[in-house]
């Protein structure tokens, strides 16, 4: 089966705009460990067609930690999370622009913020309208944010204050969604991102893998995010967090899965960016640096409630693996 699937060329009906039907997404998780780099090497010819070998880093800031009125199960800043994080207010925004100049330092390609909670209020929205515009007047980096739910208004006010991009994940199967959240609906994130589309914001959505879904969700879920085109993919892996409903979870994945699971996305979505986001690190261990072949985006420093790696590891493993990125080390 999988020699035969290698001659008629995964890489080459992704160039081609063909997607994968879903028995072809199933087979290519279930891959064969032993022929794993045949696999890499079909998602590196897809990322190298339209990536090259340039390597986008980011840095992502937590803006408000907390107090999140959902019941995300896999999240530590939900109302049914009792892991004991920082938990604090939206931040200045003198504090988001020296974040802000701390990427532009490092040569960040990005400079993302994250708030908790289901929908920003008016005020908030006023104050990251007004972060977002110094930051851009002063770095002059893309911008991207993570904010919740947003109304047709609010995304048009961000975009307007010189926000680039929304982040907001499918994070599972429409199936699954039920078992990972009960206060918000799948459609309700399907419908976010239609909003911020319209309102001009390029998209960024993925989703979390490891949350006890089967392989049928996974595949479910990438073939949807592919229906929505988005610019960029962020794909995370689960690390469960004691004091989360899935803090005792066993997530089914190792380095090869997650290797896997990147080389599907990237065969899924040969025109976006596809991020190893929160938890490749974790996941993949020794095996960090495959993920280039699939993954042209990676974050330094660290997530919302968990850290990350440092500049000099990932600047390290680019220029290891001959890769390219304009990441510099300054000692953070």
């Amino acid at each position: 089966m999988y020699p035969r699937m290698l001659e008629s060329g995964l890489a080459g009906l992704s160039l081609s705009g063909v997607a994968l039907t879903r028995d072809q997404c199933r087979h290519v998780l279930e891959w064969p460990d032993e022929d794993l780099m045949s696999l890499a090497q079909e998602a590196y010819r897809v990322r190298r067609a339209f990536f090259g070998d340039r390597v986008h880093v980011q840095v992502l800031r937590n803006a408000k930690s907390g107090w999140c009125s959902e019941d995300c199960h896999y999240c530590s800043q939900s109302r049914v999370s009792e892991a004991g994080i920082d938990k604090y207010a939206l931040v200045s925004k003198e504090t988001l622009l020296a974040e802000a100049r701390m990427a532009s330092r490092i040569k960040a390609t990005r400079f993302c913020l994250a708030t908790s909670g289901a929908r920003p209020n008016e005020r908030e929205i006023d104050e990251l309208c007004d972060a977002v515009s110094a930051i851009k007047a002063e770095t002059g980096l893309p911008l991207c944010a993570s904010v919740g739910l947003l109304t047709d208004g609010q995304a048009r006010r961000l975009k307007t204050a010189g926000l680039d991009r929304v982040n907001h994940n499918l994070n599972t199967s429409r199936r699954y969604y039920p078992r990972i959240c009960t206060t918000h609906t799948y459609q309700d994130r399907v419908d976010t991102v239609a909003r911020c589309r319209a309102a001009g914001l390029e998209i960024c959505c993925g989703g979390i893998v490891g949350q006890g879904e089967t392989d049928d969700d996974i595949v479910e879920m990438l073939l949807a995010v592919r229906d929505i085109n988005p610019q960029a993919v962020p794909i995370n892996f689960l690390v469960p967090i004691d004091g989360t409903p899935f803090g005792d979870l066993d997530t089914g994945l190792n380095p090869r899965k997650c290797l896997k699971i990147l080389c599907l996305t990237r065969l899924l979505n040969p025109h976006s960016e596809v991020r190893a986001a929160g938890g490749w690190e974790f996941h993949m261990r020794s095996l960090k640096p495959l993920a280039l072949y699939a993954a042209d985006s990676v974050f330094v420093t660290g997530y919302l409630t968990t850290g990350g790696a440092s500049v000099k590891e990932v600047s390290d493993m680019i220029a290891d693996m001959g890769f390219e990125s304009t990441i510099e080390d300054t000692g953070i």
